[in-house]
């Protein structure tokens, strides 16, 4: 994974985290770390060549601050390299390539379907994102459990009075 991507899906979790429910914009992260670090600060136009591959490492300063406003260790803000095999990889690191790869599927249907969006990115942010997939493989395997969850899990539209039990309507008379 390039050092581009990483920073774009730090800040799409931390957009998350600030209860956004989207991916911080360039100029926020920028603000955001100048207000938790004294001042310290990076400029957007400073991430948008990392973002865009034109500026391909990070000075140690920048990294560190970068760092420690994610929560991240400095080591993984920098490229994996070319030959790095995936059988090495941690289920961590396996966990947020899956994330990424979900991220960047929100981003293509935010516009046009934003509730796959939302869901996509619940998805993503989730703890276990392949354990739900997997969950939702066994879901869409069992005959007629799709119809029962969402059933139950469809919010009902209210109706435009409540029923009220006959019994409380005489208690209160």
């Amino acid at each position: 994974m390039k050092l581009a991507d990483k920073i774009r899906y730090l800040r799409e979790v931390e957009g998350s985290l600030r209860g956004l429910d989207r991916a911080m914009t360039q100029q926020e992260l920028v603000r955001a770390i100048a207000d938790e670090n004294d001042g310290k600060t990076i400029s957007q136009s400073y991430v948008s060549q990392l973002e865009s591959g034109v500026r391909p490492h990070l000075t140690n300063t920048t990294r560190l601050l970068l760092a420690r406003f994610f929560k991240v260790h400095p080591g993984y803000l920098v490229d994996d390299p070319e030959n790095f095999q995936a059988e090495l990889r941690t289920s961590e690191l396996l966990e947020d390539k899956l994330d990424l790869w979900l991220v960047a599927g929100a981003e293509r249907f935010g516009r046009r379907d934003p509730e796959v969006c939302r869901a996509l990115l619940a998805l993503a942010h989730h703890d276990d994102s392949r354990g739900c997939l997997l969950l939702l493989e066994s879901i869409l395997k069992t005959p007629a459990l799709v119809d029962r969850l969402t059933a139950v899990l469809t919010p009902i539209k209210e109706t435009s009075q409540p029923e009220v039990p006959a019994h409380k309507e005489r208690a209160t008379s």
